[in-house]
């Protein structure tokens, strides 16, 4: 048996948010604001990632929530008939276990004009021990070709709520199969990106690890997470050339691979809270991922076990 990293070990699921903006850059609600609401809608760890501004500090100290230390870094490279862009959502430890840049930096916008050059400020992140996750590519103009050369990223944007709500994009992991398709083990990663109150708490990751700054970088780096906007998943395996799910009441379940068609079961005229997906035949899988969605249109995605 094949089981993915995020149902395997006795830690509790936390809820946790990657991508969050406030005041102290182009966000609508207060730090201590925008803190207590992921509070109370049940999150246990957030990440404060304003544009190119470093944050350690709860400024809500009151709320007993996990602060993860981050910020978002931007590079726009076409400006001449519209744009695109690179944004990378950073997340690091504390000072203390050797996070390379201080609280309020102010860094500035990169200047790279393709993914060769901006592979630069990735590894300049990466050596301040920060991981890296790649940002809203339907929304930054940027299909697979554009950042499918990039390294060290550790997750990109399968979902995002400012730019599902404000956009209709980055809605449904797009492009991610493209880089799986190529070998590259790049997990996916719900957000918010919130900049208006009402942005925020739509999307999230449930990552099994014990609730400290260290074991949830761990367990994100190592893919012990999923990704919902709703849904629950309580098991992902492989086992005796069949993948199994098993989740909360859905409407439909979607199984994924590069260079396989899409395999869907439905529930009809009731709920479904499993599926199995036969993965013997002609063509070898090199991975399976899954998606569940409700019957309010809402999504959760697995991480992709890999069969390779």
């Amino acid at each position: 048996m094949k089981r993915q990293q995020a149902f395997i070990g006795t830690e509790p699921l936390l809820k946790g948010g990657l991508h969050c903006h406030t005041t102290r850059s182009d966000g609508r609600g207060d730090p201590a604001d925008v803190i207590r609401l992921h509070y109370e809608n049940g999150y246990d760890f957030l990440a404060i990632t304003d544009h190119r501004t470093y944050n350690y500090i709860n400024y809500a100290p009151e709320v007993p929530i996990t602060i993860l230390p981050g910020m978002e870094f931007d590079n726009t490279f076409e400006k001449d008939h519209g744009f695109r862009c690179f944004h990378t959502v950073c997340i690091g430890p504390s000072k203390e276990d050797g996070n390379g840049y201080e609280q309020d930096v102010k860094l500035t916008s990169g200047t790279a004009k393709n993914q060769e050059e901006y592979q630069a400020y990735l590894d300049e992140i990466h050596a301040n021990k920060n991981l890296t996750v790649y940002c809203h590519p339907e929304w930054s103009s940027t299909p697979a070709r554009y950042f499918e050369k990039l390294e060290g990223n550790f997750a990109m944007e399968i979902w995002n709520s400012g730019c599902a709500i404000l956009n209709d994009m980055d809605t449904d992991a797009a492009y991610w199969d493209e880089l799986l398709g190529q070998g590259k083990r790049i997990y996916g990663v719900a957000t918010d990106d919130g900049h208006g109150m009402a942005e925020h708490c739509n999307g999230w990751v449930r990552v099994k690890a014990e609730n400290n700054i260290n074991a949830i970088l761990k367990a994100l780096e190592e893919g012990k997470f999923y990704s919902s906007c709703g849904p629950e998943i309580y098991d992902f395996y492989v086992e005796d050339g069949k993948a199994v799910v098993k989740c909360s009441e859905a409407c439909k379940i979607r199984f994924h691979s590069d260079m396989h068609p899409t395999r869907i079961y439905r529930g009809g005229d009731a709920p479904i809270t499993e599926a199995v997906c036969d993965l013997q035949g002609r063509h070898p899988y090199k991975y399976i991922r899954a998606v569940v969605i409700d019957k309010d249109g809402k999504y959760a995605w697995t991480n992709p076990i890999f069969l390779d």
